[in-house]
């Protein structure tokens, strides 16, 4: 794994200042009153649409609390903004442990951050669980055993993607944009492992910045090369520009993009219902703009939930279902706590699921965990987007062939 010399720098810093502090107990007294919960999450910046993870998250607990709270304790839970930043998520998550006295870490978004972070959480011994990237790093139970992911892994998504084009296009070519940061690379590097020999077939491939203001060159130069596949691994308002593009340069290649910007209110409809008929992508979760699901009970209580807690101009947005999922899970793991809230029993709950089914997932998908498995949800469902719904075809996938849990 590469890391930039900004991130290296920080983690240098942060081992070389855990020798210099005095030791703290790894058994952290709980409090009869309340569960403090540390987050970390972009709320400006260039990721600041994954924002509405965390303010559903808070939103969440906010409805658990109503409800009398998890075994008779209320949830506080702490977030702050990192503004993208792995520096400054370091800074906050030592903060969160050393001020606020948090008995956990949850739900911080992003790779870079997490990874800043996790060096110090585990030797403090303060989980820091369901992490918001589906990075491998971050799922190696036995080097790091106080940090557990919670997705489906980047790089079993690419090899799905890889697989379906394996199956069904095994001859055609195949362009791809990707995002040029962890989370683009972990993807793109599933659908090279994944193709083999078939990478030959990959004419041309683009890696952008989040703020590239030249995409209508990158999707100009893919058109040209002649492809019949194009995969864009990004995020949603970038994917909902890119499939706009090619449709204004008449261009309608089999088009493959990648969970996260997989969203009817935040990448098709914007992009146009009609320019996006046709697309292909793996998902794990339901869409809450997907007219599919419109009678489904977990649906109606979604609905609910944001009609009474989260009260925001848009109950579709797929982040906010995300952090609603994730959100639910953390509360089954404090829930089969009992009346032992010590970081250790946290975080052996936390890995002692066994086929929680989440309320917003998919039919099928299974969160399971043991002390060698930190890669709670590993299957998703192949999905194409109808100019209306998002149908399903083939089976559900099991992604456990990855190695990440278990190093």
């Amino acid at each position: 794994m590469r890391v930039t010399g900004r991130l290296l720098l920080v983690l240098i810093a942060a081992l070389a200042s855990l020798g210099a502090m005095s030791q703290q107990r790894a058994e952290q007294p709980a409090s009869n009153e309340e569960i403090r919960i540390g987050n970390v999450m972009p709320y400006s910046g260039p990721l600041s649409e994954f924002g509405a993870i965390g303010q559903a998250e808070a939103a969440y607990f906010d409805m658990i609390n109503a409800r009398g709270g998890i075994n008779g304790r209320r949830i506080r839970f702490i977030t702050r903004d990192d503004n993208s930043d792995p520096a400054t998520a370091l800074e906050l998550t030592r903060n969160l442990v050393e001020t606020e006295d948090v008995h956990l870490m949850f739900g911080s978004f992003g790779t870079p951050g997490n990874l800043a972070a996790r060096w110090y959480l585990n030797e403090k011994r303060i989980p820091q669980l369901f992490v918001a990237s589906g990075d491998e790093e971050l799922s190696k139970a036995k080097a790091f055993p106080w940090t557990m992911g919670w997705q489906p892994s980047f790089r079993s998504e690419g090899r799905i993607y890889a697989n379906y084009i394996q199956a069904y296009y095994p001859r055609k070519k195949i362009v791809v944009l990707w995002q040029n940061d962890q989370f683009g690379r972990m993807l793109y590097k599933g659908i090279q492992e994944g193709l083999g020999d078939l990478n030959r077939h990959v004419l041309v491939d683009i890696a952008f910045d989040i703020a590239d203001e030249h995409l209508d060159g990158h999707v100009s130069i893919l058109k040209r090369a002649g492809a019949d596949i194009f995969v864009f691994l990004g995020v949603p308002s970038t994917a909902s520009k890119v499939i706009k593009l090619a449709a204004s340069f008449n261009w309608h290649p089999v088009f493959i993009v990648n969970d996260a910007s997989a969203s009817i209110a935040n990448a098709m409809a914007p992009a146009g219902l009609e320019n996006s008929a046709g697309v292909i992508s793996a998902a794990f979760l339901k869409d809450p703009s997907d007219p599919a699901w419109k009678d489904d009970p977990a649906m109606k209580d979604w609905f609910a939930f944001m009609d009474k807690y989260h009260q925001v101009e848009s109950t579709n947005n797929s982040a906010a279902l995300y952090g609603y999922a994730a959100a639910e899970a953390l509360t089954q793991v404090l829930k089969q706590c009992g009346d032992d809230f010590s970081r250790e029993n946290i975080m052996r709950q936390a890995a002692s699921l066994r086929d929680v089914n989440p309320s917003v997932a998919l039919p099928n998908i299974r969160m399971n965990t043991s002390p060698s498995n930190y890669l709670p949800i590993r299957q998703m469902r192949l999905v194409q987007f109808d100019g209306r719904s998002w149908q399903p075809f083939g089976e559900v996938i099991e992604t456990a062939f990855t190695e990440g849990a278990a190093r």
